[in-house]
């Protein structure tokens, strides 16, 4: 039997109610970007895979022309940031900010992040909390292990992982777009597969990058990597010849904020208004916009 002949499971979520059950059939997460773009779902092995290790790569997302005109932008925000306005000068300037709700994204997001009742066709359920330019040459970074134990996390922590069958959410999540080529063991991001599950203290043996549990990756320019802050990760020494440039983010539910973070205003006034819906206030009670609002 394939997994697409599995029957798949439809979990009980509680609403705040009484214990009664959210009405799955009257959910209407977003079906479009900002853009117009229909949104791209996961696949039900990325969703097993992502819920089994706490990280996924998804390999050339952008094109090469995408990968070529976000690069440049980077290039310019680092090494020439008067040259360009002062609203954009941060990693959502320019031509990235399109990056934040690619269709992409919004697809693992709507999976992982989203409170489908905070969600409509004019809103995410979810916000962006924070977005950087992360620039490496050659012996820049260093080995910092931390997090991990996320399904044992109070909710006011954020590091958190929740599932049920057939049901997960991640809490804060880490997306990384990888703007260069990533060769394997040459400074990626490492992992601790599966430790968001962890119920143990970790052995004092992870302090050590050779420990044989730390996993990384490779990739083409353009790939994109979701990681759940409740993951045990690190960053290592970047040693390749080429360059680091990628943008990290962090996702977050709607009444939810961790980081001390906010866009600047006066870039947030240019976006399409459902990008501006990632940047709305951080609370529940009727956080919702446009017509999900009126029902």
């Amino acid at each position: 039997m394939t997994l697409k002949e599995r029957v798949a499971v439809r979990p009980f979520i509680m609403d705040k109610n009484l214990g009664a059950a959210v009405n799955l059939d009257t959910l209407d997460l977003t079906d479009t970007n900002a853009d117009g773009k229909p949104v791209i779902e996961l696949t039900p092995q990325q969703k097993y895979e992502f819920d089994l290790r706490g990280w996924l790569l998804i390999p050339g997302v952008l094109g090469e022309d995408e990968v070529a005109e976000m690069r440049d932008f980077c290039l310019r925000l680092q090494h020439d940031p008067q040259a360009l306005a002062a609203h954009e000068r941060n990693a959502l300037g320019g031509p990235l900010q399109r990056l934040a709700d690619h269709p992409q994204v919004v697809g693992f997001m709507n999976e992982f992040v989203a409170h489908p009742p905070l969600a409509g066709q004019d809103c995410y359920g979810f916000r962006q909390e924070s977005c950087h330019l992360f620039y490496r040459t050659q012996g820049q970074g260093k080995f910092s292990p931390h997090n991990g134990n996320g399904m044992l996390r109070f909710p006011g922590d954020s590091h958190t992982y929740h599932c049920i069958p057939g049901k997960a959410n991640s809490g804060l999540t880490r997306v990384v777009w990888e703007l260069n080529p990533v060769e394997k063991g040459t400074g990626g991001t490492l992992f601790i597969t599966g430790s968001h599950k962890s119920v143990y203290t970790a052995p004092d043996t992870i302090h050590d990058p050779a420990f044989p549990l730390w996993e990384t990756y490779s990739c083409p320019a353009g790939s994109l990597l979701f990681f759940t802050e409740a993951l045990t990760h690190s960053a290592i020494t970047w040693t390749s010849p080429t360059d680091r440039v990628a943008i990290f983010s962090c996702y977050n539910t709607v009444n939810s904020k961790w980081h001390n973070w906010n866009p600047p205003a006066e870039l947030v006034a240019t976006m399409p208004p459902k990008r501006q819906t990632l940047y709305r206030p951080v609370h529940a009670q009727d956080n919702l916009i446009g017509a999900a609002y009126q029902h």
